[in-house]
């Protein structure tokens, strides 16, 4: 037996190679199969890749014995300690030595999270079809020593549904519930064809699912969670392989199937596929969380902005609503100083008089709306000491830009020899370097000419399953321009390394972490209901770190205190997006935003090292009462809502996070509707009418 083992403080990776020189992974963490009889490791595949032509090994449609990846040969393997922890590379060969095969784990010091991707080269002497590659592959998750369990009834698969306005929507279900079956039965030993596949089109990554999932083991006590970093098209299942015994999970990037890629390898050529991360723990999935909010840390850009959280003001949620003028602008602005924001962003809107959507393009200011110029109005918000921002969708063009009929097609994404419209607009194609000098361009004058240090770039269309210019198949087309888009974005950083970019795709339709590893700041909803916003809000820390998570703040025009402060509870643990017509919030609903910024100001440098809690849960659209935390060294600063809901009192079990000190309400002061006690585990609540929420923190001995 030929074994290795490569570990740090908190992550472990165990490998054999078996007789026949196949190598495959036996040790994720806590997860050791090590002891497993040699039959069920012959079933055990590190890579899995699939070449047109290639026999299948299995029936049905998973990504499970695979040709050539069930059959690599394992060459050599190299450990190298860098700044992050360690890296460990893994070369192998298909028998017919046409292709090598190289597999990337990425393990911290920090976390338990290992970051997994694989290289391909054509080292052949003819083209090779590729239909699928894994990122990452798993045989025998969340099984440890338990390979006689019942994988289908002991696991909870828990799933984060998408919708626009309706984001990070978790729903669980035993794997029996959701489909899979566990085969086994005495002698008589198979395995389904039946596979668990979440899969995601087009260019909003998180359009149906945000890139993410967690499987729970209730017997083992053991939790998996991962999370795939593409700005597109991605794919993922959960299955059963071998005797039907042993549950595989494969993750991966866009693939021929059910994405619509096809990639034709030339010889010499490399693929690289999609980054992905996964961890295997002994704990819960609040835990898995945490570890996975750890490395997310790991791979951000390193910025002030994640660290410093400026309080930002919009103009447009429940406030302009994308009818920017100067006269209007103003007034917020004076507001948003008065209450303490930060930086102050024209939204939509400022480069058209009138309707603007199907015309956008060219991106110059309307003289209509600005009558002296937007530079004028910029520099009034710099007079008022906030930082200036516009916002840009700089992916599109409307069919009826002055621009649209003046560009080459090979300027869009096009499929069957005609441009790509979506809500009627055309998509750019960034592998088109003259693509990316006009935006370059657009860039250097917002920044360079008009003076903003903030840009909301938003994305409201999609592409579709991709383009055939320029690609092997369409979704070769939407990957090639992916990648491209953040070779982009990471050129935009490079030369203004302080300019702070938003991610926003209709709110959070785009909140992977192939995107969000560069921007410091995620737009995670549209929800225009405070009330459904705080849901949202409560769970936006499960799949974005807290420190990019912006979240509306918008006090209505007439309302009352209880709905201020409801509004501003939402964001106060998350970024602060602030907006509404403050100039038309009066008195005292005008000093409960300010008191809630103000305080945001007294612990925001803390939250970027602290990890969010949820200690009933992960709530959901609708709750009527939800919660949420973050946890620090024997602190915790604690959100909790009654949303609409006919039940007054509540309590919050607080165990699991050490023995209760004291609990002291931090926002607001002196308001009444709410009473609260509490004892060493729990805090027990009292809240007079529905629509409340207040904010705690909580000592630990």
């Amino acid at each position: 037996m030929n074994t290795f083992i490569v570990e740090t403080e908190t992550a472990k990776l165990g490998f054999e190679i078996l007789e026949n020189n196949k190598i495959i992974l036996t040790t994720v963490n806590s997860n050791d199969l090590s002891r497993s009889d040699l039959e069920l490791k012959k079933n055990m595949t590190l890579t899995e890749i699939q070449i047109t032509g290639k026999n299948f090994h299995h029936k049905g449609l998973s990504f499970v014995d695979t040709n050539p990846g069930k059959d690599l040969k394992y060459i050599n393997h190299e450990i190298h300690a860098n700044a992050e922890g360690k890296l460990l590379v893994i070369q192998q060969i298909d028998t017919e030595k046409q292709l090598e095969v190289t597999n990337y784990y990425q393990l911290y010091q920090n976390t338990a999270i290992i970051k997994s991707w694989v290289d391909i080269k054509n080292v052949g002497k003819t083209p090779l079809g590729v239909e699928y590659v894994s990122s990452f592959a798993l045989t025998g998750i969340n099984q440890a020593d338990d390979l006689d369990g019942n994988y289908s009834e002991d696991n909870v698969f828990y799933l984060p549904h998408n919708n626009w306005t309706a984001e990070a929507q978790w729903k669980s279900e035993t794997l029996k519930s959701a489909g899979l079956d566990y085969w086994v039965d005495g002698e008589k030993n198979q395995a389904s064809t039946k596979r668990i596949s979440i899969t995601n089109n087009s260019s909003w990554s998180a359009s149906e699912y945000s890139p993410n999932g967690i499987l729970v083991n209730t017997k083992t006590k053991q939790s998996a969670i991962w999370q795939i970093e593409n700005n597109g098209a991605w794919h993922y299942e959960l299955t059963d392989i071998g005797r039907g015994n042993l549950l595989a999970i494969r993750l991966s990037g866009p693939e021929e199937l059910d994405n619509h890629w096809w990639k034709k390898l030339q010889p010499g050529e490399i693929f690289t596929t999609a980054k992905v991360a996964f961890g295997q723990i002994q704990g819960d999935a609040e835990d898995a969380i945490d570890e996975m909010t750890t490395y997310r840390r790991n791979i951000r850009r390193v910025n002030d902005d994640n660290q410093a959280l400026p309080v930002i003001f919009n103009d447009y949620m429940n406030g302009l609503s994308g009818d920017p003028t100067t006269d209007k602008e103003i007034p917020l602005i004076n507001a948003a100083k008065k209450v303490g924001c930060e930086y102050f962003v024209i939204d939509c809107g400022w480069y058209a008089p009138g309707y603007w959507w199907d015309s956008v393009g060219e991106w110059q200011p309307s003289k209509e709306r600005f009558p002296d110029g937007i530079e004028k109005l910029i520099q009034y918000i710099k007079d008022q000491g906030m930082t200036p921002g516009l916002w840009l969708e700089i992916e599109v063009v409307g069919i009826n830009s002055p621009l649209a009929d003046k560009l080459p097609d090979d300027w869009f994404f096009m499929r069957h020899g005609e441009r790509v419209i979506d809500a009627d607009r055309y998509h750019l194609d960034f592998t088109n370097q003259d693509v990316q000098n006009f935006a370059n361009g657009v860039i250097d004058r917002l920044v360079e000419q008009y003076g903003v240090g903030y840009i909301k770039m938003d994305y409201n269309i999609t592409t579709g399953i991709g383009t055939e210019q320029n690609s092997d198949s369409y979704g070769d087309g939407l990957l090639k321009h992916n990648r491209a888009y953040l070779q982009w974005i990471d050129s935009v950083f490079e030369r203004y390394p302080d300019l702070v970019i938003e991610n926003c795709g209709s709110g959070g339709m785009r909140h992977d972490y192939a995107m969000l590893q560069r921007h410091s700041i995620q737009s995670m909803t549209d929800q225009t209901d405070y009330v459904r916003n705080g849901n949202i809000a409560a769970v936006g820390s499960s799949v974005v770190a807290p420190e990019q998570c912006a979240i509306w703040s918008y006090p209505l025009k007439s309302g009352d205190d209880e709905e201020v402060i409801f509004n501003m509870v939402n964001t106060m643990l998350l970024r602060i997006h602030q907006s509404g017509l403050l100039n038309e919030v009066k008195g005292h609903r005008l000093e409960l935003v300010k008191e809630g910024i103000a305080t945001y100001k007294t612990y925001r440098e803390k939250i970027p090292e602290m990890l969010p809690i949820w200690p009933e849960g992960l709530g959901q659209l609708d709750d009527g009462w939800f919660t949420y935390g973050l946890k620090g060294d024997h602190e915790l600063y604690l959100a909790v809502w009654r949303g609409n809901s006919n039940v007054t009192d509540y309590q919050v079990g607080l165990k699991k996070y050490g023995e209760v000190d004291k609990i002291e309400q931090i926002y607001p002061v002196n308001v009444p509707h709410s009473t609260f006690t509490y004892d060493n585990e729990s805090l027990k609540l009292s809240f007079g009418q529905s629509k409340i929420a207040r904010l705690y923190h909580v000592t630990l001995k």
